[in-house]
């Protein structure tokens, strides 16, 4: 889990007067009927033009994005697109081609923004998604005995960024997987439709394990999994499947009946919500294993 990251939301909730909408990716506006959720991309911190193009990252903006609301269990409808930087009318029109296109997969309407000077460029995504019909997750949501079930591969995206940090031309399967991520649309619709229960979900945008602590701490339960059950493409080292970030893919805790209930190929069951706070892989406590998380603050 971000430390940092974790003291400050700390701090933020002290200092607002009602803090009740704050604790998960999304906020979810019941009376609305709506999911809400905003994501900031910096250069130089999210993103590299060595490695992306203003096109693909149209596309990778609003698709991290989308990636919240899925997890959440909304169906993706609304966006606003906010840009500061020395920007240029070649890099906007290329810009904005990625986020059509990727608007127009997802059935997603642009509804506004704003443009502004800045020395580096800067993203600021709002989205918004209709929870009509939809059963919505949150973090506290798993409880003891739950189904630990994972949808996507993971690790690819990090083993990805490693390969382009060596090579910005290389193209293959992890490259494609950081650069233009491949979000679980389908997998994200049918838990939602189909539980009855409440559930935890999340994507695994910084990480499997830093996952798996926030819906800990917020749930106050632990998990026992299984490493070779975790779904990942052939070679990726066990670094990146569980601490690597930006892949996307969705990590759910889900009653056991409804799990059985989804019957969806692609969604894998690997371990168990247990007492306690440990995360446990093969038996060994992950916070005594060395890693190199996944963090937007040094």
């Amino acid at each position: 889990m971000q430390n940092t990251e974790l003291k400050f939301i700390e701090i933020i909730k002290n200092s607002l007067s009602d803090s009740s909408y704050l604790g998960d990716d999304c906020a979810y506006l019941k009376d609305l009927n709506l999911a809400v959720s905003t994501d900031l991309l910096i250069e130089g911190v999210h993103f590299d033009f060595n490695f992306i193009s203003p096109y693909f990252l149209g596309k990778k903006a609003l698709k991290v994005n989308i990636s919240d609301i899925l997890a959440s269990g909304a169906e993706p409808a609304y966006a606003t697109v906010s840009i500061s930087g020395k920007l240029s009318g070649d890099f906007i029109k290329e810009f904005y081609c990625g986020i059509n296109e990727c608007a127009d997969e997802f059935n997603i309407k642009i509804i506004g923004g704003d443009l502004t000077g800045g020395e580096k460029i800067s993203i600021s995504i709002c989205i918004m998604g209709n929870c009509k019909g939809r059963n919505i997750s949150s973090r506290k949501n798993a409880k003891e005995g739950y189904v630990l079930a994972l949808c996507g591969n993971f690790g690819a995206s990090d083993t990805g960024l490693k390969m382009l940090f060596n090579n910005p031309k290389e193209e293959n399967e992890f490259t494609k997987a950081h650069i233009d991520p491949i979000l679980q649309y389908n997998c994200s619709k049918v838990i939602a439709q189909k539980c009855k229960k409440p559930y935890a979900m999340m994507d695994s945008s910084d990480g499997l394990i830093n996952a798996l602590e926030w819906i800990s701490h917020s749930s106050q339960i632990g998990f026992e999994l299984m490493y070779d059950k975790i779904p990942k493409i052939k070679g990726t080292k066990r670094e990146s499947v569980l601490f690597g970030g930006e892949d996307y893919s969705l990590v759910c805790v889900l009653d056991e009946n409804d799990f059985n209930n989804i019957k969806l190929k692609e969604l894998k069951a690997v371990g168990t919500a247990v007492l306690g706070d440990k995360i446990l892989i093969d038996g060994k406590d992950i916070k005594k294993e060395k890693r190199e998380e996944f963090l937007h603050f040094d």
